[in-house]
């Protein structure tokens, strides 16, 4: 039944293709948190830098969010191409950019 409601809220229709985009999500977020470390070292941002700031472990990980969200949107796309899915996941970015405040630079579709 859940299930069933996402496929209409997503606007897909076969189970196979609502598989695949939960593939796709997977894939994406493991893949995320696997570049995070190296996007951090080749920007020179360590967790010892961090230490002797009141508060510091907090604001590394804001910071590494701040720096791993763009990648996650990056490689969602990827893998949503690689998977055959990017319309899918092209509507779903625009609805995310949208909603943070990018809404000027998509047309209403």
């Amino acid at each position: 039944m859940y299930f069933n409601r996402l496929k209409q809220k997503w606007n897909i229709t076969s189970n196979f293709q609502l598989v695949v985009i939960f593939i796709v999500f997977g894939i994406t977020g493991s893949m995320s948190v696997r570049v995070a470390k190296p996007l951090l070292d080749m920007l020179n941002i360590y967790p010892e830098a961090f230490e002797s700031i009141w508060g510091g472990n907090f604001l590394y990980w804001i910071i590494r969010i701040l720096i791993v969200f763009p990648a996650y949107q990056v490689l969602l796309l990827f893998f949503g191409a690689v998977f055959f899915q990017f319309r899918f996941f092209w509507n779903f970015e625009k609805k995310i950019l949208k909603r943070i405040g990018f809404k000027s630079f998509f047309k209403d579709d």
